[in-house]
């Protein structure tokens, strides 16, 4: 096979797996995804916040969660900006206490110290076994506030949360391209649950 045609190949059989995972994670997946809807938007509905935590990849999705909460999700849909916090942003906390005291505490120790019962805490792992996400859904947990997390397949994550997502895949790759629609999806739910209709545009805000 010439080297285009067989990268036109690999091309439409990763997208396929890809769209096939997201397809199982629908049929798997639906009433947990709608549950934690429901836990994000009692949390802000009450006054409460959205803490996130996750490595990597994941600790990319927190900010871009974050972001999506407090920001906006989309340009058509006007509202006030919701209270999430993503933990992987602060680099001088991060390494002061990893250089202290280890990095396996650092999302548990931002949970301790901002953290407040009713608030939410959302742990994204695609293996389901970072320890120091591990530590804290504990913390969270112990300190009365909800838990939801983003998985793959496996790990003890999912067994700590009061809702776990667990997307049915032991591909990395694939788990991370469906954390992020769902996460998407999180944000929308959340949103027209508590506003309704897009609110119009400010005046002069741009469109």
């Amino acid at each position: 096979m010439e080297p285009k045609l067989q990268s036109m190949a690999q091309v439409r059989s990763y997208l396929a797996e890809s769209a096939e995972i997201k397809r199982l994670t629908a049929d798997a997946c639906a009433e947990a995804i709608a549950t934690a809807a429901g836990v994000i938007t009692d949390a802000f509905r009450s006054g409460g916040k959205v803490l996130i935590c996750g490595n990597g990849g994941s600790a990319a999705d927190c900010q871009h969660m974050a972001a999506e909460f407090v920001s906006r999700l989309t340009k058509d849909f006007e509202r006030p900006g919701l209270p999430a916090i993503a933990l992987t942003t602060d680099t001088s906390f991060l390494t002061a206490y990893a250089n202290d005291c280890g990095f396996e505490g650092v999302f548990a120790r931002q949970v301790q110290a901002l953290g407040r019962p009713g608030d939410v805490l959302v742990g994204i792992s695609t293996s389901g076994n970072s320890p120091n996400v591990i530590q804290a859904a504990e913390l969270a947990r112990a300190t009365g506030m909800r838990t939801v997390s983003l998985t793959g397949a496996g790990g003890r994550l999912g067994k700590l949360a009061d809702v776990a997502i667990s997307v049915p895949s032991d591909d990395t790759q694939h788990i991370q391209e469906t954390h992020l629609a769902v996460e998407h999806l999180l944000c929308m739910l959340v949103e027209r649950a508590l506003f309704g209709r897009a609110q119009p545009p400010a005046a002069g805000a741009p469109r």
